[in-house]
């Protein structure tokens, strides 16, 4: 498991550079809103299995057309595409099968795009901002370094059950070193390549966004224990699904777009 997971990442790093960073938008965008539809998808099969595939694609599009008006600087179309994500399914179910029991799961898969598309949304939009990749990395960096810390950490040094109910192997120790790694990563960061520059407002700032992250790791492993899945998919080898990959940044990207638009970079 463990040559599995730095396998993929060190096969997914030097992607994730060049998407970042020299790539084309359109192509780092494009993989932005893929990794939304995955994880879409990923949370249907989870949450609302009931939900007919029409439904699923329906809000799948929907997703591509948000992504698409967001390239294209088309910022009018956003809060109808989002309300067409409540919308089309609801009129979709009335149309066809109105007495349908996968009615029932309609508002645990409208809740999908909140939550695996919407952050993701909003890490495009900060990719747009000055210095805008910069920062992209710096997220990534902070909450990637984190996970890491909080994993090996709690492996070899954790001790005190941090959330017993929801996950078993988290750990307070490993929830520190989660924060000491994502505070010493992105300090170092900050020091060679910036954004912004090192101080108070900045450590504060990882701080949350590790603490975030982490709330994020154990709100997936609510979602998974609760439906008795133990990864939410498989497409990343000893990472499971896309959600097990980017719980954590699903919760600390609002953190750090709300940083950015108060302007407190």
């Amino acid at each position: 498991m463990h040559l599995k997971r730095w396998l993929t990442a060190i096969i997914a790093v030097p992607i994730l550079i060049f998407l970042i960073g020299p790539g084309p938008r359109w192509l780092f965008y494009s993989v932005v809103c893929a990794a939304a539809c995955a994880g879409l998808r990923e949370y249907h099969a989870m949450a609302s299995p009931r939900l007919p595939k029409t439904v699923q694609w329906i809000v799948g599009l929907l997703t591509v057309l948000l992504f698409t008006a967001i390239y294209l600087r088309q910022i009018m179309f956003i809060p109808a595409i989002i309300l067409l994500w409540a919308l089309a399914p609801m009129t979709w179910f009335l149309l066809t099968d109105p007495g349908s029991p996968a009615v029932e799961d309609l508002g645990k898969g409208l809740f999908g795009p909140v939550y695996a598309a919407l952050p993701l949304l909003l890490l495009v939009l900060i990719d747009m901002r000055p210095s805008g990749s910069l920062w992209v990395f710096f997220l990534l960096t902070v909450v990637f370094a984190g996970d890491t810390g909080a994993f090996y950490i709690g492996k070899a040094m954790g001790r005190h059950k941090l959330y017993e109910r929801v996950s078993p192997n988290k750990t307070w120790e490993g929830a520190i070193g989660g924060l000491a790694g994502s505070t010493l990563a992105g300090s170092l960061f900050i020091r060679l390549l910036g954004p912004g520059h090192m101080g108070l407002t900045v450590l504060i700032l990882m701080a949350i966004l590790s603490v975030a992250a982490q709330v994020g790791d154990l709100c997936e492993s609510m979602l998974k224990r609760h439906h008795g899945v133990k990864d939410s998919g498989a497409i990343l080898p000893g990472h499971g699904g896309i959600l097990d990959r980017i719980d954590g940044l699903l919760f600390a990207i609002p953190v750090l777009y709300v940083y950015l638009s108060l302007d407190l970079g």
